[in-house]
């Protein structure tokens, strides 16, 4: 791991580039302690917890050895006014692969646990699914400008998204795959705001992973409401990440434009699944998400006699 991320926590609430969020400071072998901003008013994204998680994991980890898969559960809210401990639990390393595990703990509960599985690269065959030809990044709207103007306090709430760019790729926009019955979908363009180290390929999986957190709950709550960016009216359901994961197929920036290509199949007792893809802007997949979500709808109180 360099320097890049191996620095003291940042204070919360400051976050200047996308780095710091990043940045963990190591307490001892296999413990680590990070601070997180919030996603909802109070409680931590999910996102940036589960990408410092894995920040703590990869520091144990020989840097010839790359990530290629994540599962992560969210346990409990997490609480942005105070500092994340990160447990490290060295599973295993062979030959090839090397397993770590990691407890993300806020006032000695866990919060979220996560498993990854590193390997060495090798020479294989290849294929993969067509990217959907969608208009990119520089044709379309940015849509931090309309948050802040139709939501202004939600907007000033969420200034750890700041360190990011986002493109909405509209329905109906030309290249848009045909929405299937039953399976709403979401194109948007993603990428760090500012620049990551390009010789550390763990920062740029760290950095995805935070970026995947950001869409597919609202995916999966697309049949009821438009995404929190996209609409004035208030919150018609109550989301939540309840599990993540990842699998990294090919080297890619997360600096750079990335397609998220999702599509959630199902959504029933109170949960929503989506299926997410990340592709380059030279139509590379190179990544691909998974997410189950709390999707509930708020219930209007009975009018009190």
């Amino acid at each position: 791991m360099t320097d890049a991320i191996s620095q003291e926590a940042p204070d919360r609430g400051t976050v200047g580039s996308f780095i710091e969020l990043l940045r963990i400071e190591q307490l001892d072998k296999n413990l680590f302690r990070g601070s997180c901003h919030a996603g909802a008013p109070t409680r931590t994204f999910g996102g940036q917890v589960a990408a410092q998680a894995l920040t703590a994991a990869g520091r144990t980890v020989d840097p010839a050895r790359t990530v290629h898969s994540l599962h992560g559960y969210f346990l409990r809210p997490g609480d942005p006014q105070r500092p994340i401990e990160y447990e490290v639990d060295r599973v295993r390393d062979g030959f090839s692969y090397a397993t770590r595990r990691v407890t993300a703990v806020q006032r000695d509960e866990a919060i979220f646990t996560l498993s990854a599985s590193f390997k060495l690269p090798e020479e294989a065959g290849t294929r993969q699914r067509t990217m959907p030809p969608v208009p990119g990044p520089e044709e379309l709207p940015d849509p931090f400008p309309l948050w802040a103007a139709k939501a202004p306090e939600d907007y000033a709430r969420s200034s750890g998204f700041r360190a990011l760019d986002m493109r909405f790729v509209p329905a109906d926009a030309p290249g848009v795959p045909t929405e299937l019955p039953g399976v709403p979908q979401q194109f948007v363009w993603l990428r760090a705001g500012t620049p990551l180290p390009a010789d550390d390929p763990l920062v740029q999986v760290c950095a995805l992973t935070y970026l995947s957190d950001l869409t597919l709950a609202s995916t999966a709550a697309l049949h009821v409401q438009k995404p929190r960016m996209q609409r004035s009216e208030p919150t018609r359901v109550m989301l939540a990440s309840l599990d993540h994961a990842m699998w990294f197929h090919r080297p890619f920036r997360a600096d750079d434009w990335l397609l998220f290509a999702q599509r959630s199949p199902s959504a029933s007792d109170g949960r929503g699944l989506t299926l997410g893809e990340f592709y380059n802007r030279d139509g590379e997949l190179v990544a691909s998400a998974v997410q189950e979500a709390l999707v509930r709808e708020y219930q209007p109180r009975p009018a009190q006699p």
